[in-house]
């Protein structure tokens, strides 16, 4: 039997959707994290490779690291932020109206 969208609710659409917007925060959140310590390792490889001790090198590396993946992957923790935000919004969103639910202001059907 196949099955199209508009054969499924609005709420397993919805579900759906929060799903994938969770899935692209959390792809993209462990690809900047994943960038950020490759970059670490990067640097303080080249640091020990110029003869600087390996946890000199590691401290200077993570120091130097911090603002310079902030300009190389501008892009990404914009997309981390932006999904953050989104994901914060949806929270409280469902969180107001819960909350409004339990004082009897709004009508369990309207979500």
């Amino acid at each position: 039997m196949s099955s199209t969208l508009d054969d499924v609710p609005e709420q397993q659409q919805a579900e759906r959707a929060d799903q994938a917007e969770q899935s692209s925060l959390g792809r993209d959140l462990a690809l900047y994290t994943v960038a950020r310590l490759g970059m670490v390792v990067v640097v303080a490889g080249v640091l020990v490779l110029l003869g600087a001790p390996l946890l000199v090198a590691a401290a200077v590396s993570v120091i130097v690291v911090m603002p310079l993946s902030m300009l190389v992957f501008g892009g990404l923790r914009r997309r981390v932020a932006t999904g953050m935000a989104e994901r914060a919004a949806e929270r409280k969103s469902r969180r107001d109206h819960l909350r409004a639910q339990l004082r009897g202001e709004a009508d369990a059907d309207e979500q």
